[in-house]
């Protein structure tokens, strides 16, 4: 072959091979965290599509256990981690806990804020980054911060009921003591809830039930203990104590007992979990408005999945409570 024709055939296998590089790509293939599937579809591949940040109030408490664990059911059917941490009462663990999920770029944020105004500067930094805050079980009210769902237990209705309870219990009659933990949203409508209830009451049926003292017990059996002790020594002619869940019931009936008063003072507290179910049908405790804790983390995870699917969410999503007495207590087979 003549060297002319031996350099036109090294041209064209040139030209042939920059064309190959200038081809426009082909269209990106989906990667297992991004199928292009709804978010809310199954999931049975078993790939991760994303993590979802989880920080509850407190792991001592088996309420918020339940809450978490059925997030982790409910996110695992659609392909998401939930990654579970506990701010532990603590609300500057809990913003460190919140950026942590900023730098693991999770999908969506979920917590049970420990203070309910402190959690707003954490919730800020998160919709700065852009990503999505959801509450359960306890709202934020600070200013300025954006939650687009807050999922929870209707607490206003339960804290009527459980003024209700009380009243049967003292026969429309009688001092009460409050076992308070005002640093939380829930436990606010809680109490006003049962304040403006007994106060109704008293307007329409002629009650006489004072409310006398309220003391913090944070939620914790232990302080409920101790402030249930310094209510029996300012208080010795008390009649009932609204405990505002059912470690602070425990709490105080424990002290109650100690003081050999148990036939004196009826205890009404809130929750439902299985001890407290426990003490109801053992008359330990009078009754509770029990709470949904269950449908309360399915609730909040079906609320991010269609979120991330682009769909319109509501702002609030409140969960009846339901008055369970010692009739209930004896005829539940689950205890």
């Amino acid at each position: 072959m003549k060297r002319r024709d031996l350099f036109g055939l090294f041209l064209l296998v040139l030209s042939s091979l920059m064309m190959g590089c200038n081809q426009p790509s082909a269209p990106n293939t989906p990667s297992s965290s991004g199928s292009g599937s709804s978010s809310s579809e199954p999931n049975p591949s078993g790939a991760i599509r994303g993590k979802i940040g989880l920080s509850i109030l407190t792991s001592s408490n088996p309420f918020f256990i339940e809450i978490s664990d059925s997030m982790k059911e409910q996110a695992a059917k659609a392909g998401y981690e939930v990654v579970v941490v506990s701010g532990d009462f603590n609300p500057d663990r809990q913003q460190n806990q919140v950026k942590n999920f900023i730098v693991q770029k999770v999908a969506a944020i979920v917590l049970t804020p420990c203070d309910s105004r402190a959690v707003g500067t954490a919730i800020q930094e998160a919709n700065a980054a852009g990503i999505p805050v959801f509450t359960a079980d306890i709202a934020c009210i600070a200013e300025g911060a954006k939650v687009v769902t807050h999922v929870a237990t209707d607490n206003y209705s339960g804290g009527r009921q459980a003024a209700i309870a009380m009243i049967e219990a003292l026969g429309g009659k009688g001092k009460v003591a409050i076992l308070d933990f005002p640093q939380v949203e829930s436990v606010m409508q809680r109490t006003k809830g049962f304040r403006e209830e007994l106060d109704e009451q008293k307007r329409t049926n002629s009650i006489e039930i004072e409310i006398v003292a309220v003391l913090p017990g944070d939620g914790i059996k232990d302080k409920s203990y101790k402030a249930t002790q310094d209510l029996l020594q300012s208080h010795p002619d008390l009649n009932g104590i609204f405990a505002i869940n059912d470690p602070s019931a425990l709490g105080a009936y424990a002290a109650i007992e100690n003081a050999n008063m148990v036939e004196k003072i009826k205890i009404v507290g809130f929750d439902g979990q299985i001890d407290g179910k426990q003490a109801i049908r053992d008359g330990k405790i009078y009754a509770d408005p029990i709470q949904f804790p269950k449908r309360i983390g399915s609730e909040t995870v079906s609320a991010i999945l269609k979120y991330l699917d682009g769909e319109e969410v509501p702002s609030e999503l409140l969960i009846p409570t339901e008055l369970y007495r010692q009739a209930d207590g004896k005829a539940d087979t689950s205890l």
